[in-house]
């Protein structure tokens, strides 16, 4: 079978290691990797360039010039020549291409679209690459490793998750619906639970508030529809408010595992009639759709725009840039915001261990090198350094403890962007397997130094104020937790990977082409037109294949839970 094809490649690779010694040269340089002569099978740290292609953007990559960087270098002998998508396309553009011409980095971070280099025979299977040389990535994944298999047919793995780390408990909330603390602090911090909440509170501060006190209009609510971020800001809130758990562009049934499309859901229609109303009255930025997301960030870090309907990740840095400046009352509170109060949002829901990862590619020379270093980066020691940097500069231990200093976490809070360019902190997590949050090493400090004392800590003074306002330490203490919800057996759908040459993808992008131009133009339509625009888009989708699309998705939603779990659905 097709799928196949790249573990018998891998195989070949691995036993050409054993006859000869070669490097992974596809530096963009054309510079020799300096590996010659030495062999993978030992512990080399002699050095050696791997190349490297990431679909999502990385604004603050230093090309391992930061402390981080040159620690690994130094420990491993190992040069990360990294090119990132800056495109906003996911890897969208670029990864086809590649696997078009057969020219692949030696590392890859394919985020969606890892099916089409599958199909493509451009991945190697890891699972014995895992089994012999990599110890430290076996014991981070654990009794997870049936995760990491590609699908019933073919249950090679081709990629590691990285960009969710195992074990992980969430202890903050960065997503719901974000306001300015200034606008809750002079409305006597009102509730905001419902849409009409959150509409009421905005509305109120901007009436009495048309402009900022620099003069310039303020902006009662964005929102970025540039590229996928329309996903984020735009179409995922929809799902978010009336209850349902994100998996991508589905709503899967949790007692048939039936996926439809989540915008049939007639509620769902009543968040985006709700957002029809606000820019009808004035409320929502009429350039929420034309305009570009660096023009979105500097609205946000101007302090004009008093909410947001975006996760904290999408405008940190507009918000860092406030926070540089001193202005913290114009930086936000998140809040768990439904259609009504019959709604209980699920953004805590656990998924397990599902997550976008890094893989080899058929173009490695040195695939055991490869696993050696990505099995270095999971080792205690490597992600004690990805995570706190290094110590003595970055932290200190003190009686056992690893604690960071008050003047670096100053600068990791206020000046985030130069710390992450200077420390690499932050940088290398998407390289490797890592615990997730509230999982302690064997010295019983925290992998990570997201955890509850540190996070109310680093929180700075208006933002605990505002939480001690609405009593509460963190703002996920405002949201249903995880114990409020099942485990979902399937993981998040969207990180599922699907056939790359089946009709379906045609059909995706076809329903995916008309969902963002159908559902803008409703929302800024005259509220008479509404339901005749959104009613047509569901009657268009389903006309362009969206049934037969959504029929084949819960056969392999079906397949994947009983490749995980075993049960047959």
């Amino acid at each position: 079978m097709k799928h196949k094809a790249p573990k018998t490649v891998a195989m070949l690779l691995l036993a050409s290691t054993m006859l000869f010694t070669a490097a992974c040269g596809n530096t963009n340089d054309g510079a020799s990797t300096g590996n010659e002569g030495a062999s993978s099978e030992s512990n080399s740290t002699e050095p050696i360039t791997f190349t490297f292609f990431g679909a999502d953007a990385s604004p603050n990559w230093n090309k391992m010039q930061d402390a981080i960087g040159q620690k690994i270098i130094e420990e491993t002998g190992v040069t990360i020549n990294a090119e990132y998508d800056v495109s906003s396309g996911g890897g969208d553009e670029k990864i086809p291409l590649m696997a078009a011409s057969g020219d692949y980095p030696d590392l890859i971070y394919p985020k969606g679209n890892l099916s089409k280099l599958v199909d493509a025979g451009a991945m190697i299977d890891l699972t014995d690459l895992i089994e012999e040389h990599a110890p430290n990535l076996k014991k981070v994944y654990g009794d997870q490793m049936n995760r990491l298999k590609y699908s019933n047919e073919d249950q090679s793995i081709y990629w590691l998750p990285t960009n969710a780390g195992v074990g992980e408990t969430l202890f903050d909330a960065g997503g719901g619906f974000s306001i300015q603390h200034q606008v809750v602090k002079e409305l006597g911090y009102p509730e905001i639970k419902t849409l009409e909440d959150f509409e009421n509170a905005i509305r109120a501060y901007y009436e009495k508030h048309p402009t900022t006190e620099d003069g310039q209009p303020t902006i009662p609510i964005s929102l970025s529809a540039d590229g996928w971020r329309i996903m984020i800001t735009v179409t995922n809130p929809a799902f978010g408010v009336t209850g349902a758990p994100d998996d991508g562009e589905y709503y899967i049934n949790p007692e048939t595992y039936e996926a439809m499309l989540h915008y049939k859901r007639p509620e769902e229609k009543e968040f985006f009639r709700w957002l029809n109303k606000i820019y009808n009255e004035g409320l929502l930025d009429k350039e929420s759709f034309i305009q570009k997301d660096d023009q979105y960030k500097a609205k946000i870090a101007s302090g004009r725009v008093l909410g947001l309907l975006d996760q904290d990740w999408g405008y940190s840095d507009a918000e860092n840039a406030l926070k540089s400046a001193g202005k913290y009352e114009q930086t936000y509170g998140h809040y768990p915001v439904s259609l009504d109060e019959t709604y209980k949002r699920a953004d805590f829901q656990s998924i397990g261990l599902d997550a976008y990862g890094i893989g080899i590619t058929t173009s490695c020379e040195d695939p055991v090198r490869a696993i050696k270093f990505l099995d270095w980066l999971a080792s205690d020691e490597g992600q004690v350094l990805r995570n706190w940097g290094i110590e003595g500069e970055h932290y200190v231990v003190e009686d056992g403890v690893r604690k960071i200093p008050a003047e670096v976490q100053e600068k990791k809070n206020n000046d985030n962007a130069n710390f992450t360019k200077e420390s690499g902190i932050g940088l290398y997590n998407i390289f490797s397997a890592r615990y997730g949050d509230g999982v302690k090493d064997s010295t019983g400090n925290y992998y990570t130094t997201n955890f509850p004392e540190e996070i109310i800590k680093n929180y700075n003074p208006v933002e605990k104020e505002t939480l001690a306002a609405y009593g509460v330490d963190t703002w996920k203490g405002l949201f249903p937790t995880e114990e409020d919800f099942p485990v979902k057996e399937w993981g998040a759908a969207y990180n599922m990977p699907v056939p790359s040459d089946t009709e379906y993808n045609v059909i995706f992008q076809k329903t995916q082409d008309i969902i963002r131009k159908r559902i803008p133009e409703a929302i800024v339509s005259s509220p008479d037109q509404f339901d005749q625009i959104y009613d047509s888009m569901l009657a268009e989708i389903d006309k362009a294949g969206a049934v037969e699309m959504e029929q084949q998705y819960t056969e392999w939603l079906k397949e994947r839970i009983k490749l995980w779990t075993g049960k047959d659905v």
